[in-house]
């Protein structure tokens, strides 16, 4: 790299943070890397135009991040695009008629390049970066409108990065708030039902009074954060980071931190935090990793039992001899496998968990209690273990899962773990949704030609009884109930999108509620039962 190009680097405080790749050469990402000479011209764009609002080191400010795993859902020319034409509702403004094509497109590949060196996110960022914007003591002990606010749906429009608070009993909005950038599917609930935690693609996390319907507290946990966890005794949020590679312990009264954990194998190799899950049942958080092959649990109980990572030699009372007890809060308990495990489902009682490996033809079954693989599972074609749904199948407790590479459902034995039956579908599916009081399961499509339609499956007979087509050339996808389990709503993934809400019984639409790309709904009354329909 040139003088003149390190000194333009400095300038705008990205220093050795940026790529310096070779004209032929290719990047970590499989992308050609980018000579001297454009990372110059990038540079120079981005100072002049993108600065002032996504920061001089790209770690965002009025913008978002614009870090390259921060925008790895934006595939195809999604990064040109917004470039160009701006994003709706939001103050990111177009630049098609500022820059050229070229411009756009060299801006567009510069942001994909990754770092020479990760950028920094520690606690003393994460404290300063904590804002509570009403102290929780003054919150109203009652909700500020009529109706049930267990029956409640917080619904994400990827569309203009907005939530909706939806009355699951009229079906009429009660509040629409801006979020943070790319906002995580997965909102998470207090036990009671009264907050929503909600968790950013990079990095924030906010809290939400359902009551009141105001944001309550703000912070940002990471660079680039998968999701988050709420404590089933209503203390804890837990954040689990893609970037920088750490779990973030938080107060789930107004997000203050508590601390953080460096995910860090015994080889001294890092990973990133797939997801992390709560287990009710264990007081414990259950945490996947990307790149190593363990699952860790980690206790919020006050008073944990001592985890021995190490060698035991007597376990007796008073007269422990081993290597490395972690006594105390929030011991981690690393559970060692054979292979990474990218995607998770648990039993309804927290004993069993169920994962995906990479090689996109098997699963394990780990017993949590002893802490190793008791079962393997055939489930090839990349299952979405995350979106599968349990239900009662003449006698037997079984798991309904789609797949990400398949067009299946595969239903499998909770006791034996054996294949019961393939349910064979239009196209490979992302979500799986039922509810007690239902004796149906719809699954989406997604992936293909058919990704606009939706089955809806008999749980007694496990047969196809009906295919929906609510928007021809739209997705539609991730179906959640209301809490009687009375009405199914569905979404329809697009700018010019929306909520349609279905009698589930008759499968007729009964209203249809226009919304920004709703990439996801969650019924607050099912999320905090941990409803066997639904994702935990």
């Amino acid at each position: 790299m040139t003088t003149v190009v390190k000194s333009a680097l400095a300038r705008i405080g990205l220093g050795t943070m940026l790529v310096s790749g070779l004209i032929g050469t290719t990047n970590a990402f499989g992308q050609t890397a980018l000579s001297s000479a454009q990372i110059a011209d990038a540079n120079a764009l981005y100072a002049t135009h993108c600065a002032a609002c996504h920061n001089g080191d790209r770690l965002g400010g009025m913008g978002p991040a614009l870090l390259p795993e921060s925008l790895e859902k934006m595939r195809g020319n999604g990064i040109s695009d917004v470039i160009r034409d701006g994003r709706a509702a939001t103050q990111m403004p177009a630049f098609g008629e500022t820059l050229a094509a070229t411009e756009i497109t060299l801006l567009a590949d510069w942001l994909r390049q990754p770092m020479d060196r990760s950028p920094e996110w520690g606690m003393s960022e994460i404290v300063q970066s904590h804002d509570v914007f009403i102290d929780p003591a003054e919150l109203p002990d009652k909700p500020k409108f009529e109706g049930d606010p267990l029956n409640l749906f917080t619904i994400v429009e990827a569309g203009d990065h907005h939530v909706t608070i939806l009355d699951g009993d009229t079906f009429e909005p009660l509040d629409r708030f801006p979020t943070r950038f790319a906002l995580h599917g997965g909102a998470k609930y207090s036990p009671d039902g009264r907050f929503v935690y909600l968790a950013s693609r990079d990095g924030w996390v906010q809290m939400y009074d359902l009551y009141s319907l105001q944001t309550v507290a703000e912070i940002r946990v990471g660079l680039n954060t998968r999701n988050v966890a709420v404590s089933d005794d209503g203390r804890y949020v837990m954040a689990g980071n893609m970037l920088p590679h750490n779990l973030v312990l938080l107060d789930a009264r107004d997000l203050t931190p508590i601390r953080e954990f460096a995910v860090i194998g015994d080889d001294g190799k890092s990973s990133r935090v797939s997801a992390v899950y709560t287990a009710p049942p264990r007081h414990s958080f259950i945490v996947a990793l990307k790149d190593l092959p363990e699952v860790w649990e980690i206790s919020y109980a006050d008073d944990p039992r001592p985890v021995y990572p190490g060698f035991v030699h007597n376990y007796e009372a008073n007269m422990v001899e081993a290597l490395d007890v972690q006594n105390g809060p929030f011991p981690v308990r690393r559970i060692h496998l054979d292979d990474s495990l990218d995607d998770f489902f648990f039993d309804q009682d927290y004993r069993h968990l169920i994962g995906a490996t990479r090689n996109g033809r098997d699963g394990q079954v780990i017993n949590l209690n002893v802490g190793r693989k008791v079962a393997d599972i055939a489930l090839e074609g990349m299952p979405h273990l995350g979106s599968g749904i349990t239900f009662d199948y003449q006698g037997h407790s079984v798991l309904a899962t789609p797949h990400l590479k398949d067009s299946k459902i595969s239903v499998i034995d909770m006791e034996s773990w054996q294949t019961i039956k393939t349910i064979a579908t239009k196209g490979p599916g992302f979500f799986t949704r039922s509810h007690d009081n239902t004796p149906y399961a719809w699954v989406d499509v997604f992936f293909g030609p058919d990704k606009d339609v939706v089955h809806i499956i008999d749980k007694r007979t496990l047969e196809i009884v009906k295919t929906l087509r609510p928007e021809p050339g739209k997705v539609a996808a991730h179906v959640e109930f209301d809490r009687s389990g009375k009405h199914a709503l569905l979404s329809i993934w697009d700018d010019d999108g929306a909520i349609i809400v279905y009698d589930a019984q008759t499968f007729e639409e009964i209203k249809r509620i226009p919304m920004k790309k709703p990439v996801g709904k969650y019924n607050v009354f099912n999320k905090i039962t941990y409803s066997a329909g639904t994702s935990h």
